[in-house]
């Protein structure tokens, strides 16, 4: 779905995290980071995702990783979701979709036969420089670290 590749310039966004602060690209210059599309906070798949992230997360942070979750929810939304599950990362309530669509993972999807527009799953690993050096966009929601981690 997405037209960004391995080797792009990542899209140089900005937006409110669950907390309401601030978050950019460039708060991450020298620093890897994963940024993670899903499609809704407490939905069984994204929740399984998020989780797994959650459980992973000091290895992630050894091998010099910073997350970032995004999607269209809002910051309350986001934030009820951070807590009930304990992540140590935060999330973008990226409700006017400027994020999700600088990245293009917004577009058509199809559940039980309905075609409908969403948030693909996908996710990006943007190296030291804010080049892309990974995209996912075949998700395992159940090991989705070792996916990130894989050739790392």
């Amino acid at each position: 779905m997405t037209t960004l590749k391995v080797g792009d310039k990542a899209p140089n966004f900005k937006g409110l995290d669950e907390q309401g602060q601030t978050i950019s690209l460039s708060d991450y210059k020298g620093k890897k980071l994963v940024v993670f599309f899903y499609p809704k906070a407490n939905t069984p798949g994204c929740t399984v995702e998020a989780c797994n992230l959650r459980d992973n997360y000091k290895v992630l942070k050894e091998k010099g990783y910073e997350l970032l979750g995004v999607s269209a929810d809002s910051q309350k939304k986001q934030e009820n979701f951070k807590n009930k599950y304990a992540f140590p990362f935060p999330l973008l309530a990226d409700e006017d979709k400027s994020v999700i669509q600088a990245f293009g993972v917004w577009g058509p999807k199809q559940f039980m036969g309905r075609t409908f527009d969403g948030i693909h799953r996908t996710t990006f690993v943007i190296d030291e420089q804010g080049i892309i050096s990974k995209v996912i966009d075949k998700v395992k929601t159940k090991d989705h670290a070792a996916q990130i981690l894989d050739n790392d």
